[in-house]
């Protein structure tokens, strides 16, 4: 069973990223009107959130992973951020 984010109608991180990529490639290529890029942008900020919650909630669970695989050994492990 997939892990979704508490927001279950927000795609999922590779749908996300991959419209972020051509919201991106449109905004580079230029030649649209004031309007289509404001909108553009406004949808590349919204897909840019939508993939830093997938990001830190991915971080989230690994970090819960480690500290039960280290109260699990009885092993202390620094940090590394």
């Amino acid at each position: 069973m997939a892990t979704r984010t508490p927001d279950e109608t927000a795609p999922g991180y590779e749908q996300a990223r991959d419209e972020l990529i051509e919201v991106v490639r449109r905004l580079e290529a230029g030649g649209t009107t004031l309007e289509e890029s404001l909108a553009l942008w406004e949808r590349g900020e919204e897909l840019a959130k939508v993939c830093r919650r997938w990001l830190d909630g991915a971080r989230a669970r690994l970090d819960a992973a480690l500290a039960s695989a280290e109260e699990g050994s009885g092993e202390v492990v620094a940090d590394q951020d």
